[in-house]
């Protein structure tokens, strides 16, 4: 089926899509080459097709979901893919969207962020049966992540609910864990918060994406040119965002992987950070907020393997916090003293989970105040004069 790929107002190519595998078949025509989504290589003059068609199936829910496969019978679709047009593959984290040679609509009528959306997918996605028909025009069919996970409207706000990974469910606990520390620490980022459900903790995050800005991931960001023999994805990666005119990423980034530290991330991967610009003049903003960092804390370890090394393991530019840390060109924004007291805060968060009890309880919070002191030990070991010049 014939349809225009649009940022917002504006048609960006007119493309085919299969009916049945829910992939992108052909480019037909580039209408405007500046809007086209950040990496899709050009060849020859034309969008590369299989470019294309990696992002358009980067916006589906990934095969890794938990409880997909449930969900999907549950909907009546062989895949993921096929979610997408029946949602116009419009999103609540940039303005793409697909419109329909049959069935011609406009943005402002059918956008997520300002128009109703149905919450039936997100609710299947959570173990629910429908009951009748199930309205799919959703942005759960484009959202994505391991972690099960639904947008609702509260307030008026556009708001991500998260859950955590069978049996202690710590992950949503970590995010807030993550908001505290970025709190005293003056970082930007996106504000979590815990609710239950069932007895299950889960995180709530406002979106920080508004119908006006668009959120480019990093891999997108990295794939406007190919890494250069030799270099290092940390040093490809802040080239790239040279190129695009994106300000002062070495220290977001610098911010981020003192964050990561801190918590022991370990999934810090190319799609769960990137950059914002606005969606009318394509104007580079800056770094996104820090957000999605519950795959952290040691969340999938036994309560006596939580052991705080320096060598716990990574991404996205090193395999460990040791080597990873390194990277960061300035420690002298971070007042490592704000984060006095954080094991005590994190203990508030984690009381109410009944899947902590006290000893996992005790040995995370014991965790999270041991990185404090890691880092700052290396800090003052390693550059003491950036370290102390905040007091200069």
């Amino acid at each position: 089926m014939q349809y225009t790929l649009m940022h917002k107002n504006t048609p960006v190519a007119e493309i085919e899509i299969d009916e049945v595998l829910g992939v992108v078949s052909k480019i037909l025509d580039t209408l405007d080459f500046e809007r086209l989504p950040v990496g899709i290589e050009i060849t020859n003059g034309k969008p590369n097709r299989r470019a294309l068609n990696d992002w358009w199936s980067g916006r589906a829910i990934p095969a890794s979901r938990s409880g997909l496969r449930d969900a999907l019978e549950k909907l009546n679709m062989s895949s993921p893919l096929l979610l997408l047009t029946k949602c116009f593959g419009l999103s609540l984290s940039d303005q793409y969207w697909m419109r329909s040679a049959k069935k011609p609509v406009e943005w402002k009528d059918v956008n997520f962020f300002e128009n109703t959306f149905s919450e039936d997918v997100g609710n299947v996605l959570f173990g629910a049966v429908p009951h009748g028909e199930v309205n799919l025009m959703s942005p759960d069919n484009t959202s994505d992540g391991w972690l099960k996970k639904k947008w609702i409207i509260a307030d008026g706000k556009r708001c991500l609910v998260k859950g955590g990974s069978p049996i202690l469910y710590q992950e949503p606990l970590n995010e807030a864990l993550a908001t505290a520390i970025m709190r005293r620490l003056n970082i930007p980022h996106a504000p979590y918060s815990v609710i239950y459900e069932n007895g299950q903790p889960l995180s709530v995050c406002e979106d920080f994406v508004t119908k006006d800005t668009d959120l480019v991931s990093a891999w997108h960001i990295q794939n406007i040119a190919k890494k250069p023999n030799g270099a290092s994805w940390y040093r490809h990666y802040l080239d790239c965002c040279e190129r695009l005119g994106i300000p002062n990423m070495e220290q977001s980034v610098n911010e981020m992987l003192v964050v990561d530290y801190l918590l022991a991330n370990q999934d810090r991967h190319f799609n769960n950070f990137g950059a914002v610009r606005s969606a009318e003049t394509l104007e580079w903003l800056g770094a996104s907020p820090i957000f999605d960092t519950g795959t952290s804390m040691y969340y999938d370890k036994p309560t006596r393997m939580i052991r705080p090394r320096i060598d716990d393991e990574c991404k996205p530019f090193r395999s460990s916090h040791a080597e990873q840390i390194k990277l960061v060109t300035d420690f002298s924004r971070f007042d490592l003293s704000a984060l006095a007291g954080i094991d005590e805060e994190f203990s508030e968060i984690l009381k109410p989970s009944e899947y902590i009890d006290d000893a996992r309880r005790g040995a995370l919070c014991s965790a999270v105040k041991t990185r404090a002191a890691m880092l700052e030990e290396f800090v003052l070991s390693a550059a003491p004069q950036k370290f102390f010049s905040r007091n200069a």
